[in-house]
């Protein structure tokens, strides 16, 4: 699936309400962009039998008070799996399209980050993202979007009402 083709099932997908296929549509400049930036249409992602995607806890050597959470995304599901330290049969390995697992970051609360390890085999380097950053850059996105100036067609004046 292209990444303009999982926007419009993030679109369909949306709760119906009026307002989130509205702000998915908005956003989704941005998700494509960063997604465009990634070498894979979909990752990997390890999760719980209940549906939660695994998050691990990383501490800083030199600050062990510094601790962030991250979510790693594999290129491959064997990747995935090799990634466990021991099989565990309560993880399970999910396929999910770029798109959608940088939109589901918006709600993660808890986690800081996203690493994409883009090349099989090689789980030494990530691509992290960081979910500050992809909150700023879609706040930024809105704010354009709503103080972009409205078109009026050119037969009616804009001060019709």
């Amino acid at each position: 699936m292209d990444l303009k083709q999982q926007i419009q099932v993030l679109i369909e997908n949306a709760p119906q309400d009026g307002t989130t296929p509205k702000v998915v549509e908005a956003i989704a400049p941005v998700l494509t962009r960063l997604a465009s930036q990634l070498r894979h249409s979909e990752y990997h992602i390890l999760q719980t039998l209940s549906g939660d995607w695994v998050v691990t806890t990383l501490s800083n050597r030199t600050q062990p008070d510094v601790e962030k959470n991250v979510i790693y995304a594999f290129s491959t599901s064997k990747d995935a799996n090799d990634f466990q330290p021991v099989d565990d049969p309560q993880l399970v390995t999910v396929t999910i399209p770029i798109t959608h697992i940088l939109f589901q970051m918006l709600a993660l609360d808890t986690v800081t980050s996203l690493v994409f390890f883009d090349t099989p085999c090689n789980l030494a380097a990530g691509t992290e993202v960081r979910r500050d950053d992809l909150q700023q850059i879609i706040q930024r996105q809105l704010q354009q979007i709503k103080s972009a100036p409205r078109s009026y067609p050119s037969n009616l004046p804009p001060d019709i009402a």
